[in-house]
């Protein structure tokens, strides 16, 4: 994808630019830096705690680990903040389903979550991948949204964790 670049209308909305400055410009790409999506999360950040006074944006991961090498297997990332545990990537391979890591995991991250405060958890998932497996531990689908291929939907799901 090439780099695409579009100018606002003027007066569609308040400008907050310097009256001085050069008019920014709208870019959209596919390749983004890491600086300037960490910018754009930090910069959210910023706003949130402003607003809320609460700065407690934290991240979680709970791994799964090769005992003898140390290389992570599988496990569950995400971050907690204003009193919820966001489920971003939850991944285990075929070899490691069904046998008790991944509700180990997912009660490590609900654990975790609940020792710092969180009163409830979302994360969403794919039609094929893990819904059941969420509803079996508590988690309730509040959302479903179709998404490619034919069939397939996104599935939105939170849980109560008090």
């Amino acid at each position: 994808m090439q780099h695409t670049q579009h100018t606002p209308t003027p007066g569609t909305e308040p400008s907050r630019r310097e009256p001085d400055g050069p008019e920014p410009v709208v870019q959209l790409t596919d390749t983004p830096a890491e600086e300037d999506l960490a910018r754009i999360a930090a910069a959210l950040d910023e706003f949130n705690v402003a607003e809320t006074g609460v700065d407690d944006r934290r991240p979680l991961a709970v791994l799964v680990k090769d005992p003898g090498t140390g290389r992570v297997l599988g496990g569950m990332s995400g971050h907690t903040s204003l009193g919820l545990l966001f489920v971003e990537s939850f991944h285990l391979p075929d070899e490691l389903r069904g046998s008790g890591f991944g509700t180990a995991v997912l009660r490590a991250a609900e654990d975790e979550a609940r020792r710092r405060g969180c009163r409830n958890a979302v994360l969403y998932t794919l039609s094929f991948q893990a819904p059941g497996f969420y509803e079996k531990h508590g988690w309730q689908v509040f959302g479903d949204v179709p998404c490619e291929p034919p069939g397939t939907s996104r599935v939105f799901m939170t849980k109560a964790l008090t």
